[in-house]
């Protein structure tokens, strides 16, 4: 009897969830205020954590900002003063642990609580697997999955005391679908959209329904970080675009937030299609960037 009421329960749930994405595609979601939020951005000196910067700044966010760059850091802080923002800019390399804790614990002591949490550092090597040096691909894990289990560990507690706050994982699609020369890089972003979608799960059962999650996965971007990417359907992302679609999934409170949002189509067919026929897909899409391939500079 439990289970024939648990599942009447679920199905009534499944069906006003689908009805609630069909209001919110007529109806925009209302969004809230982050005026006098604290917000902890790491890899904030250049490129989509300089930009989400500025999009805090303008609505009055109190600012962190953190990377391993002093003069980028400090060029994205004094802008951010620029348009009215109080901010505490640091030099931190979010590939060693104990340096986030370190930093973590004077930005608790000088500036606050941080309430909003975003994620955004990362690097990335494109290179075949064999040429990839060991280094790199340690360090490809130490900031693109690790560095969030350590900011995120040194700022939920206050978070789940107030049962508030938001924790936002900057991924990408190649945390969904895969390249190849990017074996590194994809695998520490399927580890990053693995850590939202678990730290999500984990959050609901703890009952802090208070803190809200939120986990970018955008495509090839213009920042320099690939070299010369291309692709037949997906067009290059200019970053301030990616920075507004974050800054609105952030005050939207949207769980997942892929751009352009046809990625998601591309995820389903992943999902769905037989092998012999994601190969094809993938010929298809034509996806081509810089890469060192046995040592030796190719396009691909």
């Amino acid at each position: 009897m439990n289970l024939i009421l648990d599942f009447l329960r679920l199905l009534s749930i499944i069906i006003y969830s689908y009805l609630e994405a069909c209001v919110k595609l007529i109806i925009p979601a209302k969004r809230k205020s982050v005026s006098g939020e604290i917000v902890l951005i790491t890899g904030a000196g250049h490129g989509i954590g300089r930009l989400t910067a500025y999009e805090f700044a303008k609505r009055q966010s109190k600012l962190v900002l953190w990377d391993l760059n002093k003069h980028g850091v400090e060029e994205t802080a004094e802008e951010c003063r620029n348009l009215g923002a109080t901010v505490h800019a640091s030099v931190v390399d979010c590939s060693l642990r104990e340096e986030i804790y370190s930093a973590a614990e004077t930005v608790k002591r000088d500036v606050g609580d941080v309430s909003i949490l975003v994620n955004n550092a990362g690097v990335i090597a494109t290179a075949d697997l064999l040429s990839t040096q060991d280094e790199k691909i340690q360090n490809t894990f130490e900031v693109n999955i690790l560095a969030h289990h350590w900011t995120t560990k040194a700022f939920l507690p206050a978070m789940m005391t107030k049962n508030h706050g938001h924790i936002v994982t900057v991924a990408s699609a190649g945390g969904h679908v895969t390249a190849p020369f990017m074996v590194s890089y994809c695998s520490s972003k399927f580890a990053a959209v693995g850590f939202h979608k678990c730290l999500t799960q984990e959050l609901s059962a703890l009952g802090k329904d208070g803190i809200k999650t939120s986990c970018l996965c955008p495509a090839f971007i213009n920042t320099g970080f690939v070299k010369n990417p291309s692709s037949r359907f997906s067009p290059i992302l200019e970053p301030d675009i990616v920075a507004k679609k974050l800054i609105n999934g952030i005050l939207c409170n949207q769980n997942m937030i892929f751009v352009p949002s046809f990625v998601k189509f591309h995820l389903l067919l992943q999902r769905t299609l037989p092998e012999r026929a994601l190969v094809a897909l993938n010929k298809f899409i034509n996806v081509k960037f810089d890469a060192v391939v046995g040592c030796k500079g190719k396009e691909h």
